[in-house]
This record gives C-alpha cells, sequence and structure tokens, in this order.
C-alpha cells in the first residue's frame, strides 16, 4: 500500500518563498500593483486602502481587467469583529432579455464585444469600500494607477495577450486606438517593456480625482467627496461619453443604466468547517459551492484518505461535482425571482444525504443537481424540469480544462495552457495590523476589451454568463437590471472569531476547485500557506461552463475529466482510470491563488502567493 504525505512532512521547499509581515501585506496579480499597496501602506493607509490602490493598478494594467469590469471583495472589520461583503458586479442592461438574445442565434449571450457588457461595477466598488471604510483620500489611492496610466513598462504577458487578440481588437475603434501602438506593423501590439501610454484612462481617472477635490473644497466629507467623484462617473461627463462608446459600438447600455445602479453591501453566506468559519458571497456568485462542498467532505475522514491518494481525489472531485450541480440549477441573482433554495443547499443534514450518495468506488457521471427545499421545508418547484430535462453525460474529452475568456480568440493548445491560465481576473489580498483585512477578486474587461469612447475604459464581458432557457437555471434567465451568476469567488476564514485565512484565486470554474483543495492542504494535509498555493491540485470538467461560447455544446458537463499534475504516480493513474476517469496532465495544476494566513501565536503575517504567473507580494 503506498503512504500519501503532505508536502509539508517531506519538507518539501517551495519554489517561491513566503512571505512575512508584522504590520501589513498586499498581493495581487502584479508586481507594481503589489507596490501601489506597499506605496500606500507606507503613506499610513489601512488594508482597505491599499486594497483599492491595488485594484485600481491592476484595472490600469488589464490583468486581464479594465475599469469597466467588475469586483467582488469580502472584508473583515475589526472593529465589529464581523465579516461583510461588497457586490460590485454589473447588471445586464437595458434590452438585454432572452428574446434579443436568441434573435441573434445565440444560445448564451455572446463573450466579446459591446453586446457582453454589464454595467460597470469596479469604479462603484471602489469608491464605495473606500468611503466606507478606508482612511485616505481618492486622490491618494489612485495616484499610483494614475502614474501608470500616464506611462508603464507593460509586461510581456499583456502586451502578448494584446497581440494575439489583435483581431478582435481591431473591429473596435477606441480598443484599437489604445491597445494597438504600432499600427499596420508585423507586431501591431506593445512590445514588452514599452512604456504603454493610456491618454483616455489617464484623463478619466483625473476627472474622478477632481470631482473628489472640488467636493472637499466645497466643505464636504471625505466620505461624501468620494462619491461625488462615484457620481461623476456614473451621473456625469464620463457616463455620457462611456454611454455614447457603447451604444456607437452595438451595446445596450443606457444612462439610466449606469445611474440606476449601485453597489451593494451584504452578509455573506458561511459555514462551520471543523470549527472553522468559511465566508463566502452569496449565491450571485458560484461561492457558494465550495462551501456546499466543505459540508459534503465534513462527513468524511479525508486526513486519513492521504493527499491526493485515489481515494481523496474521488471523494472530492465527487463532492465538487455535486455542488457544482446544484450551482449550476439553483444559483442566481437573489433580488430577482425565483427565490433560490440557500438554506437548503448549506444545510448540513442536506450534506449528509448528498454524502450518502457519493461513490466511493468509482466517479459517478449521473450527478445532477439535488433537492435542497426539503431541508428548508418547502416543496422544490422544479423537480418535473429535473427529471424531464436529464443531463449530458458525454465523455469526450475535446471541451477545454480551462474557461474559455482565457483563452482570447485562440483554441486552447497543451503549449498555451500556462499562459491562459495565468491570464484573466485577478486577486487582492490586504491585511493589516490594526486587523483590517480585505479578499478581491476583480475581472471584466479583459483583452480582448471593447474600449468604450474616449474614456479609455474596457467593457465588461460578463453577460456570457446568464442563460437563455430557464431549464437549464431557472434563476440565473438574463433580464434589465439582474446580475448574472458569476465565478468570482473571493474566501475569508475565521478561527475562534479572529482571521484565519484570507484567499483568492483567479480562473474561471475552476476557482473554487482550487481553492477547496487549497484551504484543504492546510486545514487537513498541515501544509504552510506557501506550500498549499504551490502544491498540485486537480481540475474537473464535470460541469456548466460559466464563460465561453454561445452554443450549447460549449458549455456542456465532461463527466470524469480530471485534470492532474503530471507528476501524479502510475499506481495513481491507473486507480483513478479503472474507476471511470478520463485523464490530463500539465506540470502547475493549482491556479494562481494568493493568501493571507494569520498566526496568532507569534503576532505575525504569513503570506503565500503562486507560483503561476506574475502574483506577486509584499510586507512589512
Amino acid at each position: 500500500m503506498m503512504l500519501f504525505v503532505t508536502l509539508n512532512s517531506l519538507g518539501q521547499q517551495t519554489q517561491k518563498p513566503p512571505l512575512h509581515g508584522k504590520n501589513w501585506m498586499a498581493i495581487t496579480g502584479k508586481p507594481l500593483a503589489a507596490t501601489a499597496g506597499a506605496i500606500i501602506f507606507n503613506k499610513g493607509g489601512n488594508a482597505v486602502d491599499a486594497a483599492c490602490a491595488m485594484l485600481a493598478s491592476t484595472c490600469t494594467m488589464w490583468d486581464v481587467l479594465s475599469w469597466g469590469g467588475e469586483t467582488q471583495a469580502l472584508i473583515y472589520n475589526p472593529k465589529t469583529g464581523k465579516v461583510i461583503s461588497i457586490n460590485a458586479m454589473g447588471v445586464a442592461p437595458t434590452g438585454a432579455t432572452p428574446e434579443f438574445f436568441k434573435s441573434k442565434g445565440f444560445d448564451f449571450p455572446p463573450e466579446y464585444g459591446p453586446l457582453a457588457a454589464t454595467t460597470p461595477g469596479t469604479p462603484g466598488g471602489l469608491c464605495y469600500m473606500l468611503a466606507e471604510y478606508g482612511t485616505m483620500s481618492l486622490k491618494e489611492v489612485l495616484a499610483p494607477a494614475m502614474q501608470l496610466a500616464a506611462g508603464y513598462p507593460i509586461e510581456a504577458q499583456t502586451a502578448n495577450s494584446i497581440e494575439r487578440g489583435k483581431k478582435l481588437i481591431k473591429e473596435w475603434p477606441y480598443s484599437k486606438a489604445v491597445l494597438l501602438t504600432h499600427p499596420d506593423q508585423k507586431r501591431e501590439a506593445p512590445e514588452p517593456g514599452e512604456i504603454f501610454i493610456q491618454k483616455d484612462l489617464y484623463i478619466t481617472l483625473s476627472k474622478i480625482v477632481e470631482a473628489e477635490q472640488l467636493a472637499l473644497k466645497k466643505g464636504l466629507s471625505r466620505k461624501a467627496s468620494i462619491m461625488a467623484a462615484y457620481d461623476r462617473f456614473y451621473k456625469g461627463d464620463i457616463a455620457k461619453e462611456f454611454v455614447r462608446g457603447v451604444q456607437e459600438q452595438g451595446g445596450l447600455i443606457t444612462l439610466q443604466d449606469l445611474a440606476n445602479w449601485k453597489p451593494v453591501e451584504e452578509e455573506p453566506t458561511h459555514v462551520s468547517y471543523k470549527g472553522i468559519d468559511v465566508y463566502k458571497l452569496k449565491e450571485w456568485t458560484q461561492g457558494p459551492s465550495m462551501l456546499q462542498a466543505l459540508n459534503i467532505l465534513e462527513n468524511f475522514d479525508l486526513k486519513s484518505m492521504g493527499y491526493n491518494s485515489p481515494k481523496y481525489i474521488n471523494t472530492v472531485y465527487q463532492a465538487m461535482s455535486m455542488a457544482f450541480a446544484d450551482r449550476d440549477f439553483y444559483y442566481g441573482d437573489p433580488n430577482f425571482p425565483p427565490t433560490e433554495p440557500i438554506k437548503g443547499l448549506l444545510s448540513k443534514d442536506y450534506a449528509k444525504q448528498r454524502a450518502s450518495q457519493l461513490d466511493q468506488d468509482k466517479n459517478n457521471p449521473l450527478i445532477g443537481p439535488g433537492n435542497p427545499y426539503p431541508f428548508e421545508n418547502k416543496i422544490n418547484p422544479y423537480i418535473d424540469l429535473l427529471e424531464r430535462r436529464g443531463f449530458d453525460n458525454s465523455d469526450s474529452t475535446i471541451r477545454n480544462f480551462l474557461p474559455k475568456h482565457d483563452g482570447g480568440s485562440l483554441a486552447i493548445s497543451d503549449d498555451l495552457y500556462h499562459d491562459r491560465l495565468w491570464r484573466g481576473t485577478t486577486s487582492v489580498e490586504a491585511a493589516d495590523k490594526e486587523g483590517w483585512v480585505v479578499s478581491i477578486t476583480p475581472s471584466g474587461g479583459w483583452i480582448p476589451a471593447c474600449i468604450a469612447g474616449k474614456t479609455g475604459v474596457g467593457m465588461s464581458q460578463r453577460m456570457q454568463s446568464f442563460v437563455l432557457d430557464s431549464t437549464l437555471n431557472p434563476f440565473n434567465v438574463v433580464a434589465p437590471g439582474k446580475r448574472p451568476r458569476v465565478t468570482l469567488t473571493p474566501s475569508l476564514a475565521l478561527k475562534n472569531g479572529k482571521p484565519f485565512l484570507s484567499f483568492a484565486v483567479q480562473g474561471g470554474d475552476t476557482q473554487d476547485q482550487n481553492l477547496l483543495q487549497f484551504f484543504l492542504n492546510m486545514v487537513e494535509f498541515g501544509m504552510t500557506v506557501q506550500q498549499a498555493t504551490e502544491a498540485a491540485n486537480f481540475n474537473s470538467n464535470q460541469l456548466w461552463l460559466s464563460l465561453g461560447g454561445t452554443k450549447i455544446e460549449d458549455r456542456e458537463p465532461r463527466p470524469g475529466n480530471i485534470l492532474l499534475h503530471e507528476n501524479t504516480s502510475e499506481m495513481v493513474r491507473e486507480t483513478l482510470k479503472k474507476m471511470g476517469y478520463v485523464l490530463s496532465f500539465d506540470d502547475r495544476t493549482s491556479g494562481p491563488i494568493n493568501a493571507i494566513w494569520f498566526d496568532w501565536k507569534h503576532g505575525s503575517l504569513w503570506g503565500g502567493s503562486s507560483n503561476h504567473g506574475e502574483d506577486y507580494g509584499i510586507a512589512w
């Protein structure tokens, strides 16, 4: 019998060192953006100030998101001892109906261009977080981003992404003008290291700061002045130019759509796993699927199975399959009917029922949505629909493991796997000695992005996460003013009422898969936070893709498809094949995870930042 041990017990060295800090920690997807966080900390800002500066900087650097995208955040407030969530997801615009998209031959809203855009959420989310929980002015917090917009040495990953996406970029005049700095040459994108200047975006950010400073001169409070800047973006001259640019290029967003939208502060969802309280955003994200999986897995002795043993992989894979099947059918915007059965979905008794259905000898390709309604004393109104619908159980290996938005306009091939994984979305983690903790997973406006007029702001592409057919998910059908059910999923965990772990990752549908395994790596297998960010995970394709393609066949589940680390032993490979799995391999499978662990014994912070891509942290 093979013995499965943890990285920690092997004394495994990590490729990147752990971060150690006593006063503060700033981690995000770009080194320069992490520096922006450090600048703010060194000026006396708190973790919210620093997180906002990192968010603004990553948006300016297209990593890979823009100012027109969306922001999802969890914040631990040391003054109240509570975790709050910030919902700064944009909404579907006026005219965005199933009939509209079906008339254009789509099964899902499009991946790219103006019709893929929800209303911008990031500017409003940043302003709200800073006003409510920060300490500094917008002018101070946006200063690093404005310096970047004025010109920064662009990294190879972003520059090469622009070059690969230039065919689509050329379709949009404002994107072409900003992103293709060498028009009509063989390489039209910026060269790595070239000083990349975004004049329009700099002007937009200057206008935002100007609105704040004028309000301060009039005697308004810090908070009111920041919200004056917010109003200029969503109701003033910036809004008018944004909407003009959207509609000129065929988009639907109106001035009223921008004026009506607001960020929302919410109560997060959470469950307790073996005494650790794990917090996620609400069911308009996929975040509760990780909580559901933890509830199911609490019924098994994972540690005794051994890290990444066949039994462990099979158990976690099926728990994720159950949680994702529920995600794919029951999750949606709770502000629109019908009401999601989230209480039942997160019930420990429902999890026990699901755990009892888990096949410990082989993968079950027929896993579908469960019935959570009895666990909140209700009758499932969709039981006939579930029975009538059935599920696609194709064993095709054609579908990619990665969401198509990470692949630009090219099909994913093995040699491009890493680049696809590194790109798309980012994460922001920040903590300070006062106890503020921030975890953000922002996204939207990734390359190839359609820029809205002369604002320099790339539009979101998150409309594609809606469905047009209620038989796929009656809770997530597109409607004007509605938020799509998104993959974006920051995480916070408390232990004994104090911050334990702050963590997030990019990567579409792989996010809560990688975050679940990262959490278990630390809690069950004793890995350090850096070891856990680098440790080999596995990724499942037994779910409906949330991103990519406009046809049903682009999104269908592939039961049993699994991505494993290339160092997986032959014994594990053969055992999994016999258990019904179709295997793929790569040399990194954990996703670019960023995390902060709170060492209360020594009064210090530990940071982990993945050995993928450009994720980077600074601490003091």
